[in-house]
């Protein structure tokens, strides 16, 4: 924004509860579930995953109870950065909690971009057995190119792309159920080991491990938080897109996984990384054609891993936009392209920052992504849907969750739980990270000259 502009810009609100309950699912259901029920397994010690899919929606139910009530009240751009700064304000923490959740994200973007891609690469390997480590990172970071460049759009493009791109997120795991549900055998799906019904501390602490990579798969019910100020009627629309978007998915994963299991016995398919593809082989008694069926499967995954990079990179490009217009952060994020009307600066960097994070592998992105969240957002979140209710009555809160407070106190116990139970790495490497976010802001207000822009109080 130029010098002596009066007006801060805006951005359009046309995107209804379809295009958003898409954004949202196809933010959800990219490559994590093909890649992740593998892993899932082998951290679970046989096929009772459920256990974690069900924890998962339970977590993520209640979670997203908590972005209902907070994206209804303050429908802007930035979604948890808002949040966070309007509860936290009444006790002098407000600028403070919005800039850590800001310098977070200048790390678990690139981190989310990065994985999706990272995946995508992972099963482009069906088709291209002889890929190389270095040809897999550059094809990795090909994705964050052509993704980037896709979402370079008016957000009404973007609104009718991301239907298209559910419509075939659909297609896929559709597949999957329906081919296994005549296929697969429930005797086999079911056949739990005797450690599945011993629940002592080993089991539990076996479902922290496993229900991680369950919310990494879940991760996204809240993209539509992050472009609020471009959704129609928000108060409504974004409370019904956050739950439907939950419960579908919910719904789809234990199907797939449930079929899955039916058909390839767990001892297997905790070693394979294209266990989708490999499923869809075998429910065709012709080898060549099963073949044939496996490359059109690994096809669609590859289509559903760009649409959900797609789905990650639009949400988080608009909250450094957001921040930036507020006085909160670096004043370059806050431009707006001159004729699409688009954050352009925000998109792009996000999308740059992304490239050097392809060449770990998905093993390192995800171990202490979920980890890091936990401890600088996830976590203050639930702790900021209270304050907002209690001290913000300036606010308007047409949404309240039900049974409030209960699942915010909830969400709040199971983040942690999932946290401690994760790899002391992660916990270690988080606890540093939240250390060196103060020190970033103690520097950000040395550069501002002791504070920051005054923030408005409210959100259009």
């Amino acid at each position: 924004m130029s010098e002596g502009t009066t007006e801060a810009p805006r951005l359009e609100r046309s995107m209804g509860l379809l295009p958003a309950t898409a954004t949202n699912i196809i933010g959800m259901v990219g490559v994590g579930p093909f890649l992740t029920i593998p892993f899932m397994i082998a951290a679970m010690g046989g096929p009772h995953i459920i256990y974690a899919w069900v924890a998962g929606m339970i977590l993520a139910l209640a979670d997203g109870l908590v972005y209902a009530q907070l994206g209804a009240a303050l429908p802007g751009s930035g979604g948890p950065y808002l949040y966070l700064r309007e509860a936290f304000k009444p006790f002098g923490l407000g600028r403070l909690m919005a800039f850590l959740f800001i310098f977070q994200i200048i790390l678990v973007a690139p981190l989310s971009v990065a994985g999706g891609a990272v995946g995508f690469a992972d099963y482009l390997g069906f088709f291209w057995e002889s890929m190389s480590p270095a040809q897999h990172n550059v094809i990795a970071a090909l994705v964050c190119v052509a993704v980037t460049a896709l979402l370079y759009r008016d957000i009404k493009s973007v609104g009718r792309l991301s239907v298209v791109m559910l419509a075939v997120v659909l297609l896929t795991v559709g597949w999957v159920i329906v081919a296994g549900l005549f296929n697969f055998s429930p005797k086999q799906a079911f056949d739990f080991p005797p450690n599945a019904f011993q629940f002592n501390r080993e089991f539990f602490v076996a479902l922290g491990a496993t229900s991680i990579l369950a919310m990494y798969s879940y991760g996204g019910y809240n993209q539509v938080c992050n472009i609020g100020e471009e959704i129609k009627d928000p108060t409504r629309t974004m409370p019904r897109s956050i739950i439907l978007s939950i419960v579908v998915v919910a719904t789809l994963y234990i199907l797939m996984t449930t079929v899955i299991i039916g058909m390839i016995p767990w001892p297997e398919a905790q070693e394979t990384r294209t266990v989708a593809s490999i499923f869809i082989e075998r429910t065709f008694s012709d080898p060549a054609v099963g073949r044939i069926a496996g490359y059109v499967m690994t096809g669609l995954i590859l289509f559903v891993a760009a649409s959900s990079l797609y789905a990650v990179i639009l949400g988080y490009s608009r909250i450094p936009f957001a921040a930036a217009r507020d006085g909160d952060f670096f004043h370059v994020f806050a431009r707006v392209h001159p004729t699409k009307n688009f954050p352009h600066v925000s998109l792009l960097v996000l999308g740059a920052v992304s490239l050097p994070f392809c060449f770990f592998t998905l093993g390192q992105l995800v171990s202490w992504l979920m980890q890091v969240q936990i401890l600088l957002r996830f976590s203050w979140q639930c702790v900021a849907v209270i304050l907002l209710h209690r001290y913000r009555k300036d606010i308007p809160q047409p949404f309240v969750m039900w049974l409030y407070p209960i699942p915010a106190l909830l969400s709040l116990a199971l983040w942690l739980y999932i946290f401690v139970t994760g790899p002391w790495e992660g916990v270690w490497f988080s606890v540093v990270f939240l250390a060196l976010s103060v020190a970033a802001y103690v520097l950000f207000l040395r550069t501002r000259g002791g504070e920051a822009t005054p923030a408005p109080t409210a959100v259009e």
